[in-house]
């Protein structure tokens, strides 16, 4: 056994500090795994919130950075320096602060979207290449088993040639103007924080990106329209989006942070020639999938066979459901193996590569863009 298997690996992270959600999500679902420690960060830009959250999580505070691009230079330089940084700040800042630990020689994880410009996000690409370092982009919703039985439903030609896809997510939690009194609210509803969208930037990516890696179909063009239904709100809380693939398969999205009655409600209709497959994310141990010449079948997490992937994604026995910190855990799991690998000097296999990667962040926030490019023409479509 290598030396490289046999300590865990060694993690920062930027933001997750005093009131942050996704910051200490992704914490928990690493530790799901036991193979990766948090060692280092900047949980805020004040310094005493920083300090704050280190002691909450026993961190050695000479560890904790006053910004960013001290710690990917620290970092770098050490014999036991971090492994792989964690980004989990506001939308507009993913990009210098990915570029700074790439330029580091550290490998990346960002949450999403990956940019709030096309051009920056193409930028982070070439910069992955050029260092030849693994990013990841936490699209969480793909982690699931049930997810992976999906993809090699529809790529084995099970459903035959796509048809149509209906794709949705719809949230309530900003139909009333939340944000005087609601952090996650406040910026993720600011220009200057979240870019130029709101809800297609936060949600309606997670929709792109599912369909995008369940079927393999490739936008050709689309036409949107972006509602702010609120009053006084900068950014779009609703989005409506019909889409046309490469080959002749059609769709029609919609996301919406408005939707009164609905919690987080991302699901996924994929119709062929040969048959139809339903996922939804708030009942995630089960697929529904119906052959045009046999009954429906509901496929069940832990008792059916959901696939080698799939399979290798359960984490315990049917009747025990598993849910969206598992989800996250199967990313990081993924990514924290091949980048095992990759520091052991050994080769990746595609399931070694089966994580949401920087060409997916890319294609995300060009979705975002071509969406709001759309919208401003009043719904003309535009080429992808």
């Amino acid at each position: 056994m290598s030396e490289q298997a046999k300590r865990p690996l060694s993690y920062g992270m930027i933001g997750g500090g005093p009131g942050a959600f996704i910051g200490d999500v992704h914490r928990r679902a690493i530790a799901l795994d036991l193979d990766s420690r948090l060692v280092a960060g900047v949980f805020s830009r004040d310094r005493e919130a920083s300090l704050q959250t280190a002691r909450e999580l026993f961190l050695d505070e000479s560890r904790v950075y006053p910004d960013y691009a001290t710690m990917a230079r620290k970092e770098a330089a050490r014999d036991d320096g971090i492994d792989f940084v964690v980004i989990v700040t506001p939308n507009v800042s993913h990009f210098e602060i990915a570029k700074a630990f790439l330029e580091a020689g550290i490998h990346v994880v960002c949450d999403k979207p990956l940019t709030t410009e096309l051009d920056d996000a193409q930028a982070l690409g070439r910069l992955v290449a050029e260092r030849d370092l693994l990013f990841a982009v936490t699209y969480t919703y793909t982690g699931y088993p049930a997810v992976k039985k999906a993809r090699e439903l529809v790529r084995s030609g099970a459903l035959g040639r796509i048809r149509f896809v209906n794709a949705e997510y719809p949230q309530e939690w900003l139909a009333t103007r939340a944000e005087a009194d609601n952090r996650q609210a406040s910026w993720r509803t600011d220009p200057t924080q979240s870019g130029k969208s709101n809800c297609v930037g936060d949600i309606g990516t997670h929709v792109e990106n599912m369909v995008s890696y369940v079927t393999g179909l490739e936008i050709a063009s689309l036409s949107a329209r972006l509602d702010s239904f609120v009053e006084g709100r900068a950014l779009d809380d609703n989005a409506t989006i019909m889409v046309n693939y490469s080959g002749g398969a059609t769709g029609l999205y919609w996301t919406s942070q408005v939707a009164v009655g609905a919690d987080n409600a991302l699901r996924i209709r994929v119709f062929g020639e040969k048959g139809s497959i339903d996922f939804r994310q708030e009942d995630p141990n089960y697929l529904r999938y119906t052959p045009i010449d046999s009954p429906a079948q509901i496929l069940s997490r832990g008792r059916d066979d959901l696939g080698e992937r799939g399979q290798s994604l359960v984490r315990i026995p049917s009747g025990h459901p598993e849910g969206y910190f598992e989800a996250f855990a199967n990313i990081y799991r993924t990514f924290t193996g091949a980048l095992r690998k990759r520091l052991a000097g050994e080769p990746l296999s595609d399931a070694d590569r089966d994580f949401p990667n920087v060409d997916d962040g890319i294609q995300g926030v060009r979705f975002v863009t071509r969406a709001v490019e759309s919208s401003a023409s009043k719904g003309a479509w535009v080429e992808y």
